[in-house]
């Protein structure tokens, strides 16, 4: 059986109370650019949302480069995870890749340090503050 493929992928984060703090991070770390941000207390039936959740972040989505990526303060039970995955951040060069691996990493944990690798001119692994790990690549030329 063959299936058509016309699904598609994003990453979808929990920050769990953190989110609009991530994005903020995101937009001065890695140029993120956030298209759209809505909050619980947005949402039309209230009955459902949890007790002083309003100000939280219920859904938003951010661009970094051509990637969208969404995000949420929900769905966490105060132990936001990450992982079993990274975000790959592709540099055009290896100066670009030095000040992505260093802004991303900003508070973080350097989990493999940038250098020049025999399938990259740069790559390291960084988890950022919020624990999500990143791979900041440089491609060999």
């Amino acid at each position: 059986m063959t299936v058509q493929q016309t699904a598609t992928v994003q990453p979808y984060l929990f920050f769990d109370g953190k989110c609009e703090e991530a994005l903020d991070f995101y937009k001065g770390a890695i140029g993120a650019k956030v298209d759209m941000m809505m909050r619980f207390k947005e949402a039309p039936d209230q009955s459902q949302m949890q007790p002083n959740t309003g100000e939280k972040v219920m859904h938003a989505a951010f661009h970094v480069g051509t990637t969208q990526v969404l995000a949420s303060d929900g769905h966490c039970a105060g132990k936001p995870s990450f992982q079993g995955f990274g975000l790959a951040l592709n540099a055009k060069n290896d100066a670009e890749a030095e000040k992505l691996f260093a802004a991303v990493g900003n508070g973080g944990q350097v989990l493999q340090p940038l250098t020049k690798t025999f399938f990259a001119s740069k790559f390291g692994m960084v988890a950022d503050k919020f624990g999500i790990m990143w791979m900041v690549i440089a491609e060999a030329s």
